[in-house]
This record gives structure tokens, C-alpha cells and sequence, in this order.
């Protein structure tokens, strides 16, 4: 992409309604902008980051063995009342009716919507396990939306659920779900931390919640230092081992990790005191078993293999696909803006030509520009008429992990200069070896 034919409305002032340095980074840097409190459009730049996390999201909920569906954003109260939570969800419920009377809902989440597709289509224990999940538009109608997408109204959110015959395969479904999201968010350059949490409105008695540390977080945490040292890294999983799973399981959440919610302050004083540390958390995704709760409510039922009819054993788990985006940000910046971890970043490289209008560097920059797109790269060639200083400041404030410049002086040794956003580092390449070299880091990733 030129820069001269891409809408990038970056500001160069620090917005006064931004209170978080993700919130005011991602309006300086163009990707989206308020419609309402707690509800915004998301431009070019930012919806194609969002689009990068969510195409993380499905293709690990594919290797785990769940299946993509889409649900409507419009649900009936009726199956809310079916299964006791249209009153007691509370007001973040935006409650609605149609031209016909009908009292109706904006979703906040779907466990009702699914156990009532599930109960009209499986009937038999043959037809589980099962887990579905979707990437959809959510809605809750909070009191003080604030901190830009980390805490909006509107969101984007990843919400599966599993349908399993005993506890037994529910409790694996629960540890599938937890592997398969350590790797998620490792590929995003993150990590996660999972914590034992409190339930809320979803409900059930086994939870933990994926928590990212950073300052800006919304909830306390305590944990033992040594969680930090846990890296998922290449593992070879198979999904339908339920040992390997456990086992995975039990190293992530075996050393103390909890939210203010369930904190356990005998608990924590066992820890060695040098390990004992506090710090706020952004939550970014949580997974739950509840297991009969809606099934029971709302008659979800199968017939087992001695022919007697039982209700499914459920949970659900979610992943907060745009808050992820905030999150990545509080933990990867600088003073200058955004430094993008590879898996998400929106262009895998800048180009920044110091002298638009010659012929030379014109020449070499469209030559490197083809040459990233030919290895299956996607540059961001900045090819406006500007001083150097203003290219460099864009290219900072929107974080691209690669920067090529290319000049005049450079291009008479037969070089260009590759620079990493997050050291800061550069060296001087010939432009072929520039391409081999970012081909060679993307390898895996692209």
C-alpha cells in the first residue's frame, strides 16, 4: 500500500478524552474514531490489525478441533427468561422491542442462543463432543464506558461453547480451551497469565480468566513471579489427548495467579517472599465450565448410551477480540507510539524514501516494494512528499516492527537501512538482502 492512496488521519496532538496510552495511541494514529461513548469506527489501519488478531483466533480454534458459526446480534428475551437471566443479567443489558411488541436484546453473550440450537439439531451422545464458537459484535450498556476499546459498549468478541456428555469430557473441553489459548496469545506476542476468577453473571464453578500485567490494568493482581518464566512456545499438541491437555493445564495454573476477586491472602503469604508480586491486569479472555446449568434450565438433553435421556454438561469461553487490540498496546510501546508484534502488526514493513522525486530512489523504493510483495509481504511505502523527520515520526507513532530507508547516499554503496521498531537497532543491506531478511523473520508467521 502507498501511503499518498491510504486514509491514515493521524494526529499529531495527544487527544484530551484519552486517558490510556492505548486509547490515546490509537486515535493519534488514525484507527478509530468515537461515534458515540464507548463506540467507535474502526478506520483502515485499525480494523486491519483487528482483522490480524481475529484470523489468530480462528485458525487456533480450528487446530483445536471447534468449529466456526455466526449467531444474530438480536436475540429473543424469551429465550433469557427460559433460562432465568433476562432479569437478573442487570441493566449492561440493552433491552429492546420490535414493531410487533416483542421484548427483545442486544447480545451481550449467546449461552441461550446456542443451547437452543443444540437442543433443536443433537439428541443423541453420538453426536459429542461438541464445541461451536463465533467472532461477533457484542453490546453492554456500561455505566462509565471509558479507556477507547479497553472498556467500550460495543466489542468484538470470540464466545464458544461446548456441549459434552459427562463432567469428565466437559472439564477437557475446559483444559483444550485453556491450551489452545495460551498458544493464541503467544502468537500475538503476548502473555497471557491465566487466573483463577469469579464467574459473574455467566455463572458455574470452575473459571479462569487470561489476564495481560500492565499499569493501566483494571484489576489487581497477585501472583507468584515464576508464572512470569511460563512460555507455551512450539508445542506439539494433540487436542484429543485429555492427559497432555491436564498436564498443560496443571504447569500454567499450579503456581499462584489470582484477580482481587478470589484472592487468597494466606495462600499467597506460602509463597517464598521474594516471588510475591501485585500489579494490575487487563483481562482479555475467560473460560468457564457451568456444567448443567443452562441445560437443565432450558432441557438440553441427549440420550445416553443406556437409552436414558441426560442433560449435556456445557461451558463457554471467550476471548475479547478488540480488546486484545488495547492490550497489545499497553504492553508494547514507547514514547514515540505503537511497537507491533509481527503476528498482528498491519504492514509487515515501512518504506520511507528521503527523497521522493528522484529518479534513483524513487526507482529502488517501487523495485523494494514489489520485491516484499513477491515474497508475500505487505510493505507500507510511504511515498509522500515530506520532510524525512514527519515520515519517521508517522512510521514510529503507527509501530511497524521493520522500517527500509532509502536515500540518495545510501543507494550510491548499493544499500538500503533496515531498522527494528522495538530495539531501535539498524544495519545496512543491499536491497536484495534487506528482502531475504524480512522474508526470513516473517517465515512461520505470514
Amino acid at each position: 500500500m502507498r501511503l499518498t492512496r491510504y486514509f491514515l488521519p493521524v494526529l499529531k496532538e495527544n487527544p484530551s478524552e484519552a486517558q490510556i496510552v492505548s486509547h490515546r495511541l490509537m486515535l493519534r494514529a488514525g484507527m478509530i474514531k468515537q461515534a458515540a461513548a464507548g463506540i467507535y469506527s474502526w478506520l483502515p489501519l485499525g480494523f486491519k490489525v483487528l482483522r490480524r488478531i481475529e484470523d489468530i483466533v480462528h485458525e487456533e480454534q480450528a487446530r483445536a478441533g471447534h468449529l466456526a458459526m455466526q449467531m444474530p446480534t438480536i436475540q429473543s428475551a424469551d429465550l433469557w427468561r427460559e433460562s432465568g437471566r433476562y432479569d437478573a443479567y442487570g441493566e449492561e443489558m440493552l433491552r429492546i422491542k420490535d414493531r410487533g411488541g416483542r421484548d427483545m436484546l442486544f447480545t451481550p453473550t449467546a449461552e441461550e442462543l446456542v443451547t437452543d440450537i443444540f437442543r433443536a439439531h443433537v439428541g443423541s451422545y453420538r453426536d459429542l463432543p461438541l464445541t461451536m464458537y463465533q467472532i461477533q459484535w457484542k453490546f453492554r450498556d456500561e455505566i462509565r464506558p471509558r479507556f477507547g476499546v479497553m472498556r467500550g459498549r460495543e466489542f468484538l468478541m470470540k464466545d464458544g461453547y461446548n456441549f459434552d456428555l459427562t463432567k469428565e469430557d466437559a472439564l477437557h473441553a475446559y483444559n483444550r480451551h485453556l491450551v489452545s489459548y495460551l498458544r493464541t496469545y503467544e502468537r500475538m506476542g503476548l502473555q497471557a497469565i491465566p487466573m483463577r476468577a469469579d464467574s459473574g453473571p455467566i455463572g458455574g464453578d470452575d473459571t479462569h480468566e487470561f489476564l495481560v500485567l500492565a499499569e493501566t490494568g483494571e484489576s489487581e493482581v497477585f501472583y507468584d513471579s515464576a508464572v512470569t518464566d511460563l512460555t507455551f512456545g512450539d508445542r506439539d499438541i494433540d487436542y484429543d489427548d485429555k492427559a497432555q491437555c491436564a498436564a498443560i493445564m496443571e504447569e500454567f495454573t499450579r503456581l499462584y495467579a489470582r484477580t482481587d476477586e478470589t484472592h487468597d491472602a494466606a495462600l499467597f503469604d506460602q509463597i517464598p517472599q521474594e516471588r510475591r508480586r501485585t500489579a494490575r491486569g487487563i483481562e482479555v479472555g475467560q473460560i468457564f465450565y457451568f456444567g448443567t446449568k443452562y441445560s437443565d434450565a432450558m432441557g438440553a438433553t441427549v440420550q445416553g448410551p443406556d437409552g436414558k435421556s441426560v442433560p449435556v454438561h456445557m461451558g463457554s469461553h471467550g476471548i475479547g477480540v478488540s480488546r486484545l487490540l488495547g492490550a497489545i498496546i499497553e504492553a508494547s510501546h514507547d514514547d514515540k507510539g505503537i511497537i507491533w508484534p509481527e503476528g498482528v502488526t498491519p504492514f509487515h514493513a515501512g518504506i520511507v524514501n528521503l527523497k521522493q522525486g528522484d529518479a534513483e530512489a524513487d526507482a529502488a523504493c517501487e523495485a523494494l516494494y514489489a520485491d516484499l510483495v513477491a515474497a508475500g509481504l505487505e510493505p507500507l511505502y510511504d511515498d509522500r512528499d515530506e520532510r524525512a523527520g514527519g515520515k519517521f515520526a508517522t512510521m514510529d507513532l503507527i509501530g511497524l516492527p521493520w522500517r527500509l530507508t532509502v536515500g540518495p547516499r545510501g543507494l550510491k554503496n548499493g544499500v538500503v537501512e533496515l531498522t527494528s521498531r522495538r530495539t531501535g537497532e539498524s544495519e545496512e543491506l543491499p536491497p536484495a538482502a534487506a528482502v531475504a531478511r524480512l522474508s526470513d523473520i516473517y517465515k512461520g508467521i505470514v
